[in-house]
């Protein structure tokens, strides 16, 4: 069925595939990914590292980033690194980045 007028506002399905942050993945194709279990994503997110978005039937859904932050921690786990470090590690990591990135940035000039 073609729609009778186009939004050019509204989201396109393609579009949401070059969205690193759409929730597009289900907790099983995210573990199957990862090469890890669920319970691992579950505890991502009681640790507070990746908050999944959730269906309206309250299943957890990622998206690519946190896969990649995902994949992170458990490149640190898999060395033998506790999980709460890892997931502490990684946030540290992302804000030292994140202040690299200010300090680096023209700063507005005083007026």
């Amino acid at each position: 069925m073609i729609p009778d007028q186009y939004d050019p506002a509204a989201p396109r399905t393609a579009d949401k595939f070059d969205d690193e942050n759409y929730p597009g993945y289900t907790m099983g194709r995210a573990a199957e990914m990862l090469g890890t279990t669920q319970n691992f994503l579950r505890s991502l997110d009681e640790a507070g590292l990746i908050q999944p978005q959730r269906s309206a039937g309250g299943h957890r859904r990622y998206s690519r980033h946190q896969l990649r932050v995902a994949a992170r921690v458990r490149h640190l786990v898999d060395g033998g690194t506790a999980i709460d470090a890892a997931c502490r590690i990684i946030s540290l990591e992302d804000q030292l980045h994140e202040a690299q990135r200010r300090n680096t940035s023209p700063q507005p000039a005083d007026s």
